[in-house]
């Protein structure tokens, strides 16, 4: 046997001869060598993945913090959206009503205000370079689609407040007139037949329409559009039981088919004051109002003198 040999001896059983196994010293040496290597190895990869196992928990919780956080960013983006949507209706509604106003009080051709030519765009200032998911950037991208509409709605703001402005200096001069110039409804209801050409209810021709007519249920009050003076209350050829009132600076009123009216010639009425009931009298097919504006003896559209919706 060699100096450098080991000999392992092998017993099968109880009546199994032993057996013996030679094997070199150095033999043992690498063994011992892999071994170590091996648990080292598995001991490193071990703390290897535990590590990137907690970097993973870390991850996890901190995306599901960013998403939280996008989710609230989202809403909230989404509610100044709704306040946006709300503040350029309302914008549209008072450019309706300033257009209105520019019509009765005769300055509907004056020059538009320089500011309406304000050039608008260029960048909006945000970056999306310091955003990490997709839910951000989707956010990001909102709120830059916000910031330009509210960049065009406060440009669009300060062109209604000089235009507003102009209103607002002619008026301190204008309230008798203002008192005096046709601005409701004369009665609730809906308007059956507009102003201008139509087919006539009776012919079937084309005729001129001087006025409105509004639908609404017999014996349904009619106001005074304006203060004024009753210049006709009786019976008129086509109109049945009309009113004329009298508003002064050459404009007139007229409400036409009533089946009562409550005012005679001469008195003085305010804007608002109940004057007639909605009837059917003369050429009528049915239970409505016929609603004139004149001015200057000539009759206009009155939806150019309802300021209200």
């Amino acid at each position: 046997m060699k100096k450098n040999d080991i000999t392992l001896m092998l017993f099968p059983g109880d009546t199994g001869s032993p057996k013996k196994i030679r094997l070199p010293k150095n033999f043992f040496r690498v063994a011992v060598v892999i071994s170590t290597v091996l648990f080292i190895s598995v001991i490193g990869s071990s703390i290897y993945f535990a590590k990137k196992y907690v970097q993973l928990i870390d991850d996890k919780v901190e995306i599901a913090e960013l998403k939280r956080e996008s989710k609230i960013h989202k809403i909230q983006v989404e509610k100044l959206g709704l306040q946006v949507k709300e503040f350029s209706t309302e914008m549209s509604r008072l450019e309706r009503f300033a257009n209105k106003l520019r019509v009765i009080t005769d300055l509907g051709d004056s020059p538009a205000p320089k500011e309406k030519d304000w050039g608008m765009g260029g960048p909006y200032g945000l970056s999306t370079q310091s955003f990490s998911t997709s839910l951000e950037r989707e956010a990001v991208a909102m709120v830059e689609r916000l910031s330009g509409n509210l960049d065009e709605l406060d440009q669009q703001a300060k062109a209604q407040a000089v235009s507003l402005q102009q209103l607002d200096e002619f008026f301190k001069n204008q309230k008798s007139f203002l008192s005096s110039t046709p601005s409701v409804w004369p009665t609730r209801g809906w308007v059956t037949s507009g102003f201008g050409l139509r087919k006539s209810p009776f012919t079937g021709r084309k005729e001129k329409h001087k006025g409105w007519d509004i639908g609404a249920r017999l014996g349904s009050p009619i106001r005074a559009t304006a203060d004024g003076v009753v210049r006709m209350s009786g019976r008129e050829s086509g109109y049945g039981k009309m009113l004329e009132i009298s508003h002064g600076y050459g404009i007139a009123t007229r409400y036409g088919h009533n089946s009562k009216n409550l005012v005679k010639v001469g008195d003085r009425v305010k804007r608002g004051d109940v004057v007639a009931l909605v009837g059917s009298t003369g050429r009528s097919t049915g239970p409505h109002l016929h609603y004139e504006v004149i001015l200057s003896g000539v009759p206009v559209n009155p939806r150019n003198y309802i300021l209200e919706d």
